[in-house]
């Protein structure tokens, strides 16, 4: 089943409203409200394209930037405990924080195995933030994704 839909660079959700008998969506990731509604299912996609191209037009004609979807930069709320330890950890690595944390969703989009989640929560669960990680992750990456990871409990021990 897809409910998201993509465009542009442009994503949205579908959702269906049960009281007003429609299907409708919002584009996601930009500060501007774009939103779009149909009551067919073969013609929401167009009407998100439709709301995609409308607002890139008043962009326009407005001479103002569209917003991105998604930039690039997004704030992530840790323990200081945590943020001193992948902090460290960078410094020995010579890398930035930025680029821990790139490298580390990326192996957790690209690499998510239920081996590295668990090898993760028991670094994060027993306070081993320098100890060695299996072989499943880079010391960099655990530290990393020990945040992400933090908050997965339920899912690391499944």
């Amino acid at each position: 089943m897809k409910n998201i839909l993509q465009y542009k660079g442009y994503f949205a959700k579908i959702e269906y409203s049960v009281e007003d008998h429609i299907l409708y969506g919002k584009i996601e990731g930009i500060k501007d409200l774009v939103n779009f509604e149909s009551e067919s299912v073969v013609e929401i996609e167009q009407e998100f394209k439709n709301a995609v191209d409308d607002y890139l037009e008043l962009c326009q004609e407005l001479g103002q930037s569209p917003d991105k979807a998604y930039s690039g930069t997004f704030n992530v709320r840790i323990s200081s405990t945590l943020h001193r330890a992948v902090a460290m950890q960078a410094m020995k690595n010579g890398d930035s924080l930025n680029s821990i944390v790139e490298k580390a969703i990326d192996s957790f989009i690209n690499d998510n195995t239920k081996q590295t989640v668990d090898a993760i929560w028991s670094v994060v669960s027993e306070g081993r933030y320098n100890a060695q990680p299996s072989s499943c992750a880079s010391s960099t990456q655990v530290v990393a994704l020990a945040g992400l990871a933090y908050n997965r409990k339920g899912d690391a021990n499944a």
